[in-house]
């Protein structure tokens, strides 16, 4: 099977990503020790080295990536294929469930996949992902709400989850930052925020 690499610009710096027929199976921050050990990975589990080159996949892929970087997408659609361990695959499902711009702890994801016990479990196979973004590990936080650890550093967590901070606002807030008035009668709170 022909598995292509590309170099995908992002604001928050380059992103190495490889597809092959089936999908996405690699999308990394540049972070040399952190690429090194991904790629090793994807040569064990697809038994093939991943050459430059285009690929149907990687141009949705940076389609998406643009569109949720302005913004403009909440959900990727671009397939991806995340072959692990058994618990790993249930870890990486889970967190494709979370939705933009919420966050979960690593307990919750323990308790999702059928392993209360097991939140230290959760962050290694958090850690383990290979699609970064796409495969939303930046959304797992500690139970305290502070960042835990991101393999791609912990100031682009933390960029990734603030642009995805604005659905996280109640609708009602949301509707006024984008001019829609509010309908209610009794509101107190100007656009600016402040009661009047």
């Amino acid at each position: 099977m022909s598995y292509v690499l590309q170099s995908i610009a992002s604001p928050l710096g380059p992103l190495v990503a490889i597809a092959g027929p089936a999908g996405v199976c690699m999308l990394e921050f540049g972070e040399p020790d952190r690429l090194e050990a991904q790629m090793a990975a994807i040569r064990r589990w697809f038994r093939s080295e991943a050459v430059a080159g285009n690929n149907a996949h990687l141009d949705r892929l940076r389609d998406e990536l643009d569109a949720y970087f302005d913004g403009a997408l909440t959900r990727f659609t671009v397939p991806v294929v995340t072959p692990g361990t058994p618990f790993q695959e249930r870890v990486w499902s889970a967190l494709q469930c979370i939705p933009y711009g919420e966050t979960r702890s690593y307990e919750d994801v323990a308790r999702t996949v059928g392993a209360v016990s097991a939140p230290r479990a959760v962050g290694r196979a958090n850690g383990s992902n290979r699609i970064a973004i796409v495969v939303p590990c930046h959304r797992v936080v500690n139970k305290d709400g502070k960042l835990g650890g991101y393999g791609g550093q912990l100031w682009r967590k933390e960029a990734l989850l603030d642009l995805e901070r604005p659905s996280l606002l109640p609708s009602a807030i949301r509707d006024r930052e984008r001019g829609i008035p509010d309908a209610s009668p009794t509101s107190a709170v100007t656009a600016g925020g402040r009661a009047q």
